[in-house]
């Protein structure tokens, strides 16, 4: 499977963003597809017809010559399905929402938050003569 890295968009190390898959094999094309399910933004979709699909893939199916994905287009309301043998590259061209999202970041803001609240609740009581 060629991995391209798309450099005019540089993505946060460890993230899909910006690279480009073009599988060789269906084994490298059922890695590529399990990827993009489990990417938290867009993909494009470029088919062997030449057309492009850019969206988010909510659903795949792996079963051999009747495998495909489930895309939700971002120019549609209607799902489309496309089978595996029709696909050329799948490409994670949308920004991936979760970056920077890891648990660690969550806990920290959430004690900076709770610090803060202290502190406020703190002032409010010494402004109230209670401390």
């Amino acid at each position: 499977m060629t991995d391209t890295k798309n450099h005019s968009k540089e993505g946060v190390a460890g993230s899909l963003e910006g690279r480009v898959f073009q599988p060789a094999s269906f084994a490298e094309l059922a890695e590529a597809v399990e990827l993009a399910f489990d990417y938290r933004g867009d993909v494009t979709v470029s088919l062997k017809s030449g057309e492009s699909l850019f969206g988010y893939l909510f659903n795949r199916q792996v079963s051999g010559p009747d495998s495909y994905l489930e895309v939700f287009p971002s120019d549609s309301a209607e799902a489309r399905r496309i089978r595996y043998d029709q696909i050329a590259a799948i490409a994670f061209t949308g920004e991936d929402t979760a970056t920077g999202k890891s648990w660690e970041t969550w806990i920290a803001k959430k004690d900076s938050e709770r610090r803060a609240e202290v502190e406020r609740v703190a002032a409010e009581a010494k402004t109230r003569g209670i401390l």
